[in-house]
């Protein structure tokens, strides 16, 4: 080749839908695509959406937060949003952010909303957490590690985010029913200062949000894992936590390492485990919020990602093809769980790869060999393929619940689209033998299963959509489609919701939006 740059158009005949690497080889002396930023050797990486329109009927939103999905670390890119498939995300409304240097700076009659969220495809979650210096009973910029000095100034600050949010709401998201509001992050990292403060803390907020936003849903208290989440509501129920939430917020990491090796199902095939799994973590933290809190909560799962395993870091031939296909697998059940246990919605994490943590990142950043945050040259993982063909999919959805009787090692979750819709089966299976980084992480694994889609004595076709979005038809008898499951998940859509109630157990205490 000629030194210098070249272009060459190559035409592609796919119509195939999902993610796709493209090699090059030098013809003489090898050579190959070099490394870019976290992207290792040999590739460049394109995705194609998909097109289920034919598939997945349009949904009419009574509430535009019937959307399900929000994600972080993609703010103010519409576009590549909408192609993941996301409607929300997270805005600064904190205290350090908003009044970083001095009191009663924060005007909110100003403009002070970002010219992203005015188009109003994209809510706000209202984040709320963070004290500045100021205003610090530690004298220094803190995530809430302890309460303000002044809680009565706190409530007053909260009011005014409260009259701005409101009148953002109603100005460019005038079919979203409430303003949702998250008072603290991952406390289980940062708080230590006592319950009887974490809650004055609450009752500060929740007082001054609702004395000025009379649609407004706060929420906490965000531990890092359902459990630990379900470990604070129910040492802090007795002491009136309950009277400063409207709803629960969660992140829904579930392990000490959540990534290819330790995927959410990791715990289930022990019964003496099967608590620590993500489906048990949330189905005690659902069980806490109907026992000691109220049936019926809104429960959000803010932040839930998927990094390569512990111990590894980017390099040329790192991660493999094999990685890639774990974590978008990992990544997709993972969210699927969530929401299938009881979640109204859950928020991905994150945008592009970035430095400190190996791997979140759902695409490579070109030019950053340790990722950098706020990357705009980047290219698709599978795991943001995966994930824009379970929001086309499962978006607009209320839950239904996990299918009864299920073997061991299988997982499937029913949905059905707001309005009385179509009804979504989300499917596959798991074998901790074959899902090992040792080993390699098996995509050819299958486990047959038979799934009711129809009353007893009729036979016909459903679509099945797999992990990447791509739509084949399958024929079913007796009511009855078969399945052969693997650790990619599939989306059989099929239109008995009947058979699908009653073949399924709805959340305790979820209600849907």
């Amino acid at each position: 080749m000629p030194s210098g740059s070249k272009t060459i158009t190559l035409n592609c005949t796919s119509t195939l839908a999902g993610y796709f690497a493209a090699t090059g080889t030098l013809a003489q002396n090898g050579g190959q695509l070099p490394q870019a930023g976290t992207r290792p050797v040999g590739i460049a990486t394109f995705g194609v959406t998909p097109n289920l329109s034919a598939v997945i009927p349009t949904v009419t939103y009574a509430h535009q937060e019937q959307h399900r999905f929000g994600m972080q670390g993609a703010n103010d890119n519409g576009p590549l949003l909408a192609d993941l498939g996301i409607s929300s995300t997270i805005d600064d409304r904190q205290l350090s952010t908003m009044e970083p240097n001095a009191a009663n700076t924060f005007n909110p009659s100003a403009n002070n909303l970002d010219p992203f969220y005015k188009s109003g495809n994209v809510m706000r979650l209202i984040r709320l957490d963070g004290i500045p210096a100021w205003a610090s009973s530690t004298g220094a910029l803190q995530d809430d590690t302890s309460v303000p000095t002044n809680l009565t100034y706190y409530q007053n600050y909260m009011s005014r985010v409260g009259t701005e949010s409101n009148a953002i709401r109603t100005a460019y998201f005038p079919t979203q029913s409430a303003n949702y509001y998250q008072v603290t992050w991952e406390p289980n990292e940062f708080w230590t200062d006592t319950d009887a403060n974490f809650i004055a803390l609450y009752q500060s907020v929740y007082q001054g949000i609702h004395s000025t936003d009379p649609n407004a849903v706060v929420m906490g208290p965000t531990d890092a894992f359902p459990s630990l989440t379900t470990t604070r509501l129910k040492r802090l129920a007795p002491l009136g936590f309950g009277q400063y939430i409207d709803a629960v917020s969660t992140h829904g990491y579930y392990d000490a390492g959540t990534s290819p090796s330790h995927p959410p199902e990791r715990y289930d095939s022990d019964p003496s485990t099967a608590s620590g799994s993500l489906r048990g973590q949330m189905r005690d933290l659902r069980a806490e919020m109907a026992t000691d809190y109220r049936t019926g909560m809104k429960l959000f799962s803010t932040e839930a990602g998927i990094s390569y395993d512990l111990g590894t870091s980017y390099g040329p031939n790192y991660p493999t093809a094999n990685v890639l296909y774990a974590q978008a697998a990992v990544a997709a059940r993972m969210h699927i769980i969530t929401l299938g246990e009881g979640a109204d919605q859950t928020y991905v994490f994150y945008g592009a790869d970035y430095p400190g943590e190996v791997g979140y990142g759902t695409f490579f950043d070109l030019n950053d060999a340790q990722g950098a945050f706020g990357a705009t040259n980047i290219s698709p993982k599978p795991v943001a393929m995966a994930i824009s063909a379970m929001t086309h999919t499962l978006d607009g959805t209320h839950t239904l619940g996990p299918v009864n009787g299920t073997p061991t090692g299988i997982y499937a979750y029913a949905f059905q689209q707001v309005g009385n819709g179509a009804v979504i089966t989300a499917l596959w299976a798991h074998n901790n033998s074959v899902w090992d980084a040792s080993v390699g992480f098996s995509s050819t694994y299958s486990v047959p299963y038979s799934l009711a889609v129809d009353a007893p004595g009729t036979s016909g076709t459903v679509k099945v959509i797999d992990m990447m979005g791509n739509v084949s038809s399958a024929n079913y008898t007796n009511g009855t489609l078969v399945l052969n499951l693997t650790e990619s998940p599939v989306y059989v859509v099929s239109n008995n919701a009947s058979v699908a109630k009653g073949n399924a157990t709805v959340p305790v205490g979820y209600t849907g939006i």
